[in-house]
């Protein structure tokens, strides 16, 4: 048995769909646990590029099985459209089981989160107004629901019913706008309900027999380690976990199960959304790493905010996941630079703070306490092994992995499958 988590460690974006995607090949079955499709996740194949939201990455291999866990939210407007690309594409999808306990969102989650991010003002999250936060909140209310809930007609009616009713009194009297028609939802959503049903499992039940047979898993985390509804730079974050230990629970699987965990880390750090960004770069060197890294974002398209890699995160990401070993993505990013900077403390009030602070007021008055590298000066994009990097990009990864603790065992050099250099295998 091998079950293998791959988190992210920083604030997301970090290429987890690519390096999803490389270590599928050898996994028998890839699982999502966490999140919606506010999460975007783009796989270079050849000349082709797929850009995943809710299924997981390993879909693009016929012979891996993939589960949507019960720990997402699932928009199946959304996920009937993304079986139809990917049927477009010639990507058979007869491998894809979705979770009975996971939960739906609704047209009013969707209404709602768009009016609660308007009426946030100046303090806005950044949400991406999918009713992620929405749904999730319902189902922490209890008053969520289920797919399998969905697929039960009965029991779809009773428990819709009741919450348009809810919601209704609170869009015309607290938000003062229209409400929502009760027939017209429940049509469509049985459509919905009738396109997967045959999809439709206790995926705790295959992810565990798998474990029991001895198979290779891999769990695949969306968003990152920062935007963790507990452990992130909260409030600006997501509203589920993308930590390790939410692959349990996302999954249905125990702990004792998990045998690793990986933090996908670019070699430099992003941001979409609000909040503070200890090494934010507001100059033209941030400008040309976001051009050069193609930094906008796979699900809304806004530019990223871009910095210098900053090991006070990468280090606290390694303690919240328990993370073993880091693939380095975007490395190539980097490679026109003349000096490239890590952040390996932050200057806060006279002090060094090494440990990242809870509170975002802290977060906000930090400076970054930078040490400089030389950069490469050389086009790393063709290279498929460790030996052949330029010395100084060697240098960058020893670094990392001394100011860190953790091994660093794939390092990508550009979007391809080919562009994958491997140091240790992971399966």
């Amino acid at each position: 048995m091998s079950a293998v988590v791959l988190v992210g460690a920083q604030w997301g974006d970090e290429g987890k769909g690519k390096v999803t995607d490389f270590l599928a090949e050898k996994a028998d079955m890839v699982i999502r646990y966490m999140g919606g499709n506010n999460a975007g996740h783009t796989v270079v194949v050849g000349d082709k590029t797929y850009k995943l939201h809710l299924i997981p990455s390993g879909i693009l291999y016929p012979g891996t099985k993939c589960v949507i866990g019960n720990g997402l939210v699932i928009d199946p407007k959304v996920l009937i459209r993304e079986l139809t690309y990917l049927k477009d594409e010639g990507i058979d999808t007869s491998n894809l089981k979705i979770s009975e306990r996971a939960h739906v969102i609704m047209p009013y989650h969707i209404a709602q989160d768009a009016m609660e991010e308007e009426l946030r003002g100046a303090n806005k999250i950044g949400t991406t107004k999918s009713g992620i936060g929405p749904a999730y909140a319902d189902k922490a209310s209890r008053i969520g629901i289920r797919i399998v809930d969905l697929l039960d007609k009965e029991e779809f009616a009773i428990r819709l019913k009741e919450n348009i009713e809810r919601k209704n009194e609170l869009f015309t009297k607290v938000y003062g706008t229209d409400g929502f028609d009760y027939e017209e939802i429940f049509e469509e959503y049985l459509g919905y309900a009738e396109r997967i049903k045959d999809m439709v499992a206790d995926t705790s039940v295959h992810i565990n027999g798998y474990l029991d047979q001895g198979e290779k898993l891999l769990f695949e985390g969306a968003q990152g380690t920062l935007l963790d509804l507990d452990l992130g730079t909260y409030p600006y974050v997501t509203s589920s976990h993308p930590v390790a230990g939410a692959a349990c629970i996302g999954a249905g699987v125990g702990p004792n199960k998990i045998n690793k965990v990986i933090g996908v880390a670019k070699a430099y750090t992003t941001r979409v959304g609000e909040g503070p960004f200890p090494t934010e770069l507001l100059d033209e060197m941030g400008e040309q790493i976001r051009k050069k890294g193609n930094e906008f974002g796979t699900t809304t398209g806004r530019p990223r905010r871009c910095g210098w890699l900053d090991l006070v995160m990468l280090n606290y990401s390694k303690r919240v996941s328990g993370i073993n070993t880091i693939a380095l993505t975007k490395v190539d990013v980097l490679d026109e630079l003349d000096v490239i900077k890590i952040c390996t403390g932050y200057k806060y009030r006279g002090e060094i703070l090494k440990n990242f602070p809870t509170s975002l007021k802290v977060l906000a008055e930090c400076e970054p306490e930078l040490i400089e590298m030389e950069g490469w000066k050389q086009d790393t994009t063709a290279i498929t092994s460790y030996d052949e990097l330029p010395e100084n990009a060697k240098k960058y990864v020893e670094k990392i992995k001394e100011l860190t603790g953790m091994d660093v065992s794939i390092i990508a050099v550009g979007p391809g499958r080919n562009q994958t250099i491997v140091i240790d295998e992971l399966f």
